[in-house]
């Protein structure tokens, strides 16, 4: 189809662009479907990954750990060729409305996981359906990532430059206004109706934000591809200068989304082993997430219309500064987090005590004991326990130690007469106060980095240096994925022991926000926008 139908470039307005309420709209669902698979992923793979005989094939938590941040960092890997087909070929609408399609079918593939058709069965493993699910979501929502973020941007020009800043925060509000509800909903659909539903759901959540954003397309500044003008300006002088200067800055905005991204893995991971009753009811681990989204739904106004003008009067708040802010918040947030893991450790050595005279004297009621860890979603715990019981060696000290070590770590025993015992773990609340934390410095580093990595891209590589960015949270999950591939033993557990583990990544952050202050003083920012329509050139593909 031609792009001739359509506007080509902002005109000049001071009112807000007429194509955003479709974008933001499109977007909430889109992060519906994105954050609502991953929420549950670590928890599938740890908890309900199955065989085709219908045998349990779950993952040590280190695996599923490693397996998320691969997946997250091919999802933010993806975006550099989605944005030079955007760029240089396509043009950043036709390049989303085709890449949402096959995003779509990477969720029917997960969806397929538990119930795929029965001529297929025999042929494809759970895990078969499971890699290419997560392949083509990499593959759509990755393509899609940077070229939304710039199309955004697309619809302004110089006259309205100064409503940027807000609509970036309300775009980022519509990411976690659909976040918030797949939070909670994915995790409870994955618990009462099982994974074919749990990843289904935010599939037609994405057909839905696909929908959307085809119906705004006749409200959309469209901005042609510029074919070899891409290429040339990437390469000019000038374009590598602007890459090696935001380079600088992403080598340290990667380290913290090696953190950040945790909250999906190993705190979901952590919070499987805290007391969860918060508010009255009794969260499942994966559904704690939630608060992060809903934080940000506060957050944004908060920082955009308090904290930033209170700031603003007493130091210049320029990008550099917000994101150096950031990286520091980010430290105290894993620090607290590394302090509520030594009171788990604690906590079950404590339990191990009380559970291996239990065990010893083979007082364990097996049965009502798995179906309890099944409850809490400990299906791994509840497997193990009766994989050993089957074994029935209550005299060997190594059966005793494997039993006595699954069952602290799963928190609950009950024995023949049916008392029933609980490790006493730490209250939620102190993950919850280490979201609150972190929440601040996403909005302070993400949000930031969205506005700053389009104003300082050259108009032809908007969506190419959106990309890079993303580039920085793909670095980050790898970072992570090694560090649990480097730090596994031979039964596929880390070497990086409770609050050790949290603790190391503390640290790193420490010592790449100290290096970020010097790097930040020596950034000399530039800013570029999008020309106005009738300032464009009359040669098709010449850069303005």
């Amino acid at each position: 189809m031609s792009t001739a139908q359509y506007l080509t470039a902002p005109v000049p307005s001071r009112e807000l662009p007429k194509g955003i309420p479709y974008i933001v709209g499109n977007e909430a669902a889109e992060r519906f479907s994105f954050y609502g698979m991953k929420t549950i992923l670590v928890v599938f793979m740890s908890q309900y990954l199955m065989s085709s005989q219908a045998a349990p094939a779950y993952m040590t938590e280190t695996q599923s750990r490693e397996w998320m941040h691969w997946f997250v960092a091919s999802a933010y890997f993806t975006p550099i060729f989605g944005a030079i087909l955007a760029d240089a070929i396509l043009g950043k609408y036709r390049t989303i409305l085709l890449l949402s399609m096959v995003y779509c079918m990477g969720h029917l593939a997960l969806a397929l996981i538990d119930m795929p058709p029965a001529a297929l069965q025999a042929t494809f493993e759970p895990r078969t359906w499971l890699l290419t699910g997560l392949f083509l979501v990499a593959v759509g929502s990755g393509g899609i990532k940077p070229c939304v973020s710039a199309h955004v941007g697309d619809q302004f020009s110089a006259s309205n430059k100064h409503l940027l800043t807000r609509v970036f925060g309300w775009f980022y509000f519509a990411i976690n206004f659909g976040s918030f509800f797949s939070t909670l909903l994915t995790p409870w659909l994955l618990h009462k109706y099982g994974p074919g539903w749990a990843f289904g759901v935010p599939g037609v959540l994405m057909g839905i934000a696909t929908i959307v954003f085809w119906m705004g397309r006749n409200k959309f500044v469209h901005i042609p591809a510029r074919g070899f003008g891409f290429v040339t300006e990437a390469l000019s002088g000038g374009g590598l200068k602007v890459i090696a200067k935001l380079a600088a800055v992403y080598v340290f905005v990667a380290v913290f989304w090696s953190l950040y991204d945790q909250t999906g893995g190993a705190w979901v991971l952590q919070a499987s082993q805290m007391n969860c009753n918060f508010l009255g009811i009794r969260w499942l681990e994966s559904q704690v997430q939630a608060i992060n989204p809903l934080l940000i739904l506060v957050f944004i106004p908060l920082f955009s219309y308090l904290v930033y003008p209170a700031l603003g009067r007493v130091v210049t708040l320029t990008p550099i500064r917000k994101i150096g802010a950031g990286f520091f918040l980010t430290i105290a947030a894993f620090a607290i987090s590394a302090a509520a893991q030594a009171k788990i450790d604690t906590a079950e050595a404590a339990f191990r005590a009380t559970v291996a005279p239990i065990v010893s004297s083979n007082r364990v009621d097996v049965k009502a004991t798995a179906a309890a860890l099944r409850f809490e979603e400990r299906n791994a715990s509840a497997v193990t326990i009766e994989e050993l019981n089957n074994a029935a060696a209550p005299n060997d000290k190594k059966w005793s130690d494997s039993m006595s070590q699954t069952l602290a770590a799963g928190g609950i025993v009950i024995q023949m007469d049916g008392t029933r015992t609980e490790a006493d773990w730490p209250s939620i609340a102190w993950q919850l106060l280490a979201y609150v934390v972190i929440t601040a410095a996403e909005v302070l580093v993400s949000i930031t980095c969205l506005e700053f990595s389009y104003t300082q891209a050259p108009p032809a590589m908007k969506s190419f240096v959106m990309s890079l960015y993303l580039l920085s949270v793909a670095a980050g999950n790898a970072l992570t994925a090694l560090v649990n591939r480097f730090t596994m033993d031979a039964s596929g557990n880390s070497t990086l022991v409770g609050a050790d583990y949290y603790w190391f990544f503390t640290k790193l952050m420490a010592v790449a926000s100290v290096v970020f202050l010097l790097v930040g003083y020596l950034y000399k920012p530039r800013d570029y926008m999008q020309e106005e329509a009738g300032t464009w050139p009359s040669t098709p593909g010449q850069e303005p």
